[in-house]
């Protein structure tokens, strides 16, 4: 028998269980903090209080620093967005695990997401109770910026490890460039196997340096600073060349001017290990890095191109830009504009005497800004020409990479030429989409998305491109069950429906893709 003031699912516990679902997540920092530790702890406490669990999100071996590659936490929030919600709370380990935001008020955002709904947050390790009291507010708030500070000082670590190992000549990450190839070596610095294209060090003891490739490779390399000292041959035509010829290029596809220029301009063919030229500390922004905070270690590679030869042609293409300031680089592009009449990448590319059609994009933002700034508003706009050129050739190294991760993980996909559908593992359809991105006359960001509704893909991957065109910016993973092609991605920021499925990186995908790791789970 009760009384009129008993609140059932609380104090009448022994009748009614209050249904609860639990978050767990962890990066690589501690076993303590493994999920399964976290689900006994969890358990204990829900059992402790007269609840049930009836759902549980698990996010492992993800960052705690965004929510970007979180797909549980994302679907968490989604889930308690909709009117028939199936939990009352959500339980979590630590304030930590609900994540290290560098925004403290980030998390308080996704918390409070919740509470709306009607679903308290409960941290089941901490010592304050999540009621809302000015006390449990303050200790939330400083919990949540001690987790903040952790990842600084975190990355801060990590940062200072990557340094010493280049310092030392050790490669950090990335593909080995034509005429070079990765050499595994272990502790001791013997030589273990040269890595191909897709595979990455497994024991953590391992290095990797940088080696000549094979000589047909190196001898290429040359070719190229010949024609480009020797009879001032400009990228683009020598890309040409090297096609005509049906040399491949280091990934197969055909060669295109931004490869050759990379072999102009890359330290790794004179021997040097540069860092750092870019960063995305704590996962918030990209930032090209000035060249004085860059780390380097001269001379830890062999070289395959001299000194001399290399200095010439960096010294060549620097002069197009690099000492121009935004006057000089437009009043070229006006003379481009007299000699021809109209403008357009091609037109710019193939101009000898100016910067690319790509260096105008990085200082202006994109090609449409810098004819605005010159006064030339064409009819139509003709740099699409080069950005669909460009994306064509992207696509099938975008696919050859996605395809080379699977694998890493244990998984595998074949391709259909007819349609470029992916099957993973025999199991699932994979349509792979590159969106076009486009500046609006106010500087926003929009994206073209177009999907062939015949193929029916198990999952569409959008791959949505940054403002140059040049590299992804971030991808959307939409499975199809659950997705309405009527409803897509424009907008930088879209609703929370759509976003939910948004990730700076497919590493979760492929982790569901993989097969090793289930093995290992099991």
């Amino acid at each position: 028998m009760t009384s009129k003031n008993d609140k059932p699912g609380v104090e009448n516990i022994s009748e009614i269980q209050i249904p609860v679902a639990q978050y767990v997540r962890m990066s690589t920092e501690h076993q303590r903090y493994s999920t399964e530790n976290q689900q006994l702890a969890i358990a204990d406490y829900a059992a402790l209080h007269g609840m049930r669990i009836v759902k549980t999100y698990a996010d492992a071996g993800k960052s705690g620093l965004n929510i970007g590659g979180r797909l549980e936490l994302q679907q968490l929030l989604a889930d308690v967005q909709k009117p028939d919600v199936e939990f009352k709370a959500v339980l979590v380990y630590d304030v930590s695990r609900w994540g290290r935001f560098p925004d403290p008020d980030e998390a308080a955002m996704y918390e409070q997401t919740c509470k709306r709904q009607g679903v308290q947050i409960i941290y089941c390790a901490e010592q304050f109770k999540n009621d809302g009291s000015l006390q449990s507010t303050v200790i939330k708030n400083i919990k949540r910026s001690m987790a903040a500070e952790y990842a600084r000082e975190l990355s801060v670590k990590v940062f200072a490890g990557q340094r010493t190992l280049i310092k030392k000549g050790y490669r950090q990450g990335g593909t080995p460039g034509y005429g070079l190839r990765r050499q595994l070596i272990d502790e001791n610095h013997n030589p273990k196997a040269i890595l191909k294209r897709g595979e990455h060090k497994s024991i953590q003891t391992d290095r990797v340096l940088l080696i000549p490739g094979p000589r047909d490779e190196i001898d290429t390399v040359n070719f190229i600073y010949d024609l480009f000292l020797n009879d001032g041959v400009p990228e683009r035509t020598i890309a040409m060349i090297l096609n005509d010829k049906q040399i491949n290029s280091e990934t197969g596809r055909p060669w295109t001017r931004g490869v050759v220029h990379q072999i102009l301009t890359n330290e790794k063919y004179i021997g040097n290990n540069v860092f750092n030229r870019t960063s995305f500390k704590l996962k918030i922004k990209h930032e090209n890095n000035d060249p004085a905070d860059w780390i380097r270690k001269d001379g830890a590679f062999e070289a395959i191109v001299s000194l001399e030869r290399f200095f010439q042609a960096r010294a060549i293409i620097d002069g197009r830009s690099k000492h121009m300031d935004d006057t000089q680089m437009l009043e070229l592009l006006k003379g481009i504009l007299k000699r021809h009449g109209g403008l357009s990448g091609i037109i710019i590319d193939e101009d000898d005497g100016a910067p690319s059609s790509s260096a105008y994009r990085s200082r202006f933002g994109s090609l449409l800004r810098a004819y605005q700034l010159i006064g030339f508003n064409p009819k139509r706009d003709y740099a699409y020409i080069d950005i669909n050129r460009t994306l064509r050739t992207i696509y099938p190294d975008i696919i050859t990479e996605i395809s080379s991760n699977i694998e890493r993980f244990g998984g595998w996909a074949t391709g259909n030429q007819d349609n470029n559908l992916l099957t993973v593992n025999n199991e699932f359809t994979l349509s792979v989409v590159i969106a076009k991105c486009k500046l609006t006359p106010a500087g926003s960001k929009r994206w073209r998305i177009r999907l062939d509704a015949s193929l029916k893909p198990d999952i569409t991957i959008v791959v949505r491109m940054d403002q140059a065109n040049q590299k992804p910016f971030d991808y959307y993973i939409f499975p199809s069950i659950d997705f309405s092609p009527s409803l897509l991605p424009f907008k930088e920021y879209n609703s929370f429906m759509l976003d939910a499925y948004r990730v700076r990186d497919l590493e979760i995908f492929y982790m569901f893709a993989g097969r090793e790791l289930l093995r290992k789970v099991a």
